[in-house]
């Protein structure tokens, strides 16, 4: 079976090594050459379930990530006290990682194959006799004549990443707290390291001095000597209504965004991975290699699935902007019933994860 992947981006590079290792032959099209990436500070968290399947599927991935074993929750009226507690037991909740090491890593194997099409559109690629196309690029000319209808939504926020250096300690324990500004997430990185994301309910930009300011406001935690410059993005909401024309299948960001408040982006992309990994395993043991059948089979198991968590985390940064209006009083006795009750607080960890 030949599948080609439209975008020199992590989504597809991830992709391409979990389809090179079940011997599906696989080409990455792009515009421009492979690019290395140098400076960027983003990180990302994966959860212990999809880093498990990561470790499994690439080589070498099991040296990085950084286990963090419980995430607490709090509101800025509950500073010293959390709202809820995140954790597994005997095991992590989730692993953090440093985005380019990931996406390095994912650039070793030699046998990614990458083509340079200038201007490319659906007729050059249907001339390549690809059975699957993949597409997670935003601007291509596929996306534009296929690809526009979507439910989105424009938070008009910008979500702030730096990295901290701080005096070393045991560092496993990840907080966040639902500030009137936006959630702040402090995130563990290694001992002496921790990611700083500030998702901030505003479209201006804050450099690292302002940044430094209102982490210190929320720091009980770390001596800090150190911090990186600051990184940001423009916060959206998106969800693609179909997610295939014909043999082209959409992926990664271009069929879902969500806020970062969760940390599950790109976990999300890692369990559609996971799905169509196992469709494409199963048609290929039964013979078949139509990538229509293939698309129409991801979209009808995925779709639902992606539409409803995209919903519940956009729910829960309307829920806690609201709260923050009646200064928290909304939230507190919520958590103390959900904290109470073993169910629901078991529930709440497993759909965490």
């Amino acid at each position: 079976m030949n599948i080609c992947l439209l975008g020199n981006n992590l989504t597809n590079l991830v992709l391409a090594n979990i389809l090179l290792k079940k011997k599906i032959n696989v080409d990455i099209i792009s515009h421009g050459k492979p690019t290395s990436l140098t400076n960027t500070i983003r990180t990302i968290a994966i959860s212990n379930e999809n880093y498990e399947f990561l470790c499994q599927n690439i080589k070498g991935f099991s040296n990085f990530g950084w286990p963090t074993e419980k995430i607490k929750i709090y509101s800025t009226k509950n500073k010293s006290s959390e709202l809820f507690e995140f954790k597994n037991k005997n095991q992590s909740n989730f692993f953090l990682l440093k985005y380019i090491k990931l996406y390095n890593l994912m650039k070793k194997n030699k046998s990614l194959k990458f083509i340079n099409l200038k201007n490319y559109n659906f007729e050059t690629i249907k001339k390549l006799n690809y059975n699957l196309i993949i597409n997670s690029e935003q601007n291509n000319p596929i996306t534009k004549k296929y690809f526009q209808k979507r439910i989105e939504k424009n938070y008009k926020s910008l979500a702030h990443t730096a990295i901290i250096d701080h005096k070393k300690i045991e560092n496993k324990i990840a907080f966040q707290i639902f500030t009137k500004n936006g959630p702040l997430a402090f995130l563990p990185l290694s001992k002496n390291q921790t990611s700083i994301v500030f998702s901030n309910n505003s479209t201006k930009f804050i450099d690292k001095s302002s940044l430094l300011k209102t982490i210190n406001k929320y720091n009980h935690q770390y001596k800090i000597t150190k911090i990186s410059e600051v990184e940001s993005v423009s916060i959206k909401f998106l969800l693609l209504r179909d997610y295939f024309f014909k043999n082209i299948l959409c992926f990664g960001d271009l069929i879902h965004k969500v806020h970062p408040l969760a940390g599950q982006g790109f976990n999300m992309t890692i369990r559609d991975i996971k799905s169509l990994s196992n469709i494409l395993e199963e048609n290929i043991k039964l013979g078949i290699d139509d990538g229509q059948i293939i698309a129409e089979k991801f979209q009808e198991i995925n779709k639902h699935i992606n539409f409803m968590y995209g919903l519940g985390i956009d729910a829960i940064n309307s829920f806690f902007k609201f709260d923050n209006k009646l200064q928290n009083n909304l939230s507190g006795p919520i958590f103390k019933i959900l904290k109470g009750n073993k169910f629901l607080n078991k529930y709440a960890t497993f759909l965490s994860n």
